[in-house]
């Protein structure tokens, strides 16, 4: 187990917030997750903001915007992290080596995008920055033309799994309607997901709208603690792994529907943890596209290779299921505001441990929650393993 526990956090709506800037999201989680946490700004000893933005904000160098949140920030030593994707976890994890390395006892950990406010025309350009640009920088439909090509590849692979796809986009949107903090609080249903229409067109290969993540605003912030500190405060959930699994960045160097930086990072967690898949209660994983989704399954070892269909069809991932993944409604229901994402998926497994998630959303009585955020298709690999404290 790591030496650090998660002890408060703040979530806000993700959508769309023509009133709000990353300034204000900012001060506001910060302030909320500290408040959460009882814990004063003062007796912060490090801070780690997240926040991808790759031209999205015309403020850039956003690290000390944490510290509008109050003035006894001032003067923390304060860190922006950035792993595309997977920016938000990239951050947490940096929070957790502090506090493991004995260089902070309490850590604010900050994760933030606002995208709405860009151009649609300049959202696939930035997205697709996170691609390699010299094989995929004129790739049509932005980065979900890049998932596009994933998902005709695996078709041409392991057969038509259109079918699959929209029971993961069902399955999810249905999730995601207990989650207030969700953008789209909808149950379209198998039926809608599955047919092409004037509100379900395709946007690149065989992803439709419904299998594409949304466009969003939003922040997260959680408190990290060593854990005796955890021990004295009122609610607490134990880091029990992480692991950070870092692959190439072209996908003409890997074999792209192995998602192998995926696999190598739920290993090397497992092992740490000492646990096995089987022994985890529910997973948070991202779902950026919905044959993301299918390919985790077999990356993280619910399938095998070519047989993810298999989890969703047998309704092994539903929330009543064998694993239960993204009960919160996954990027696909709640949003996917970049910086935000990885501690948002944190903070919805801290709240599920504790047993104050929403009602609808909550699990009974789940006892270990798993967590994969991803930077790019498969090349920043994120994993923690969560437990309540004991």
């Amino acid at each position: 187990m790591t030496a650090a526990s998660i002890v408060g956090w703040a979530h806000t709506p993700f959508g769309k917030f023509d009133a709000e800037t990353v300034e204000s999201l900012v001060v506001k989680v910060a302030n909320e997750a500290l408040a959460d946490a009882g814990i004063a700004a003062s007796d912060v000893d490090e801070i780690m903001l997240g926040h991808f933005n790759a031209g999205f904000s015309p403020q850039d160098f956003t690290a000390s915007l944490v510290l509008q949140a109050n003035p006894a920030l001032r003067f923390k030593p304060t860190t922006r992290v950035e792993n595309a994707c997977a920016t938000g976890s990239a951050a947490v994890h940096q929070g957790i080596r502090a506090i493991e390395a004995g260089a902070a006892k309490i850590v604010l950990v900050v994760g933030v995008e606002q995208m709405t406010r860009t151009p649609s025309a300049e959202i696939g350009k930035n997205l697709l920055k996170a691609s390699y640009l010299p094989e995929d920088g004129d790739t049509v439909g932005g980065f979900a033309g890049v998932f596009g090509k994933i998902a005709q590849s695996y078709f041409q692979k392991y057969g038509d799994q259109s079918d699959a796809l929209a029971m993961i986009a069902a399955k999810n949107h249905k999730n995601g309607v207990a989650n207030p903090y969700a953008q789209m609080r909808k149950d379209f249903g198998f039926e809608f997901c599955r047919a092409e229409s004037e509100k379900n067109p395709y946007v690149a290969g065989p992803l439709k709208r419904t299998d594409c993540s949304l466009v969003s605003d939003g922040a997260a912030a959680l408190v990290l603690t060593d854990a005796e500190t955890a021990k004295t405060m009122g609610k607490a959930v134990n880091v029990r792994a992480t692991a950070h699994a870092q692959d190439f960045l072209p996908m003409s160097k890997r074999d792209i529907l192995q998602f192998e930086g995926c696999t190598v990072a739920w290993q090397r967690a497992l092992q740490t943890s000492g646990l096995q898949l089987s022994d985890l209660t529910f997973v948070e994983t991202h779902d950026c596209f919905t044959v993301a989704e299918l390919i985790e399954y077999e990356a993280m070892g619910l399938t095998p290779k070519g047989q993810g269909a298999r989890a969703i069809k047998e309704g092994w991932t539903q929330k009543d299921g064998k694993l239960p993944v993204n009960p919160s409604g996954g990027l696909k229901a709640k949003g996917h505001p970049i910086g935000a994402t990885g501690v948002s998926m944190h903070v919805m497994t801290a709240m599920q441990l504790t047993g104050q998630a929403p009602e609808g959303m909550q699990l009974k009585n789940p006892q270990l929650g798993g967590i994969f955020n991803m930077g790019g298709a498969a090349v920043a690999n994120y994993v923690s393993i969560l437990e309540p404290a004991k």
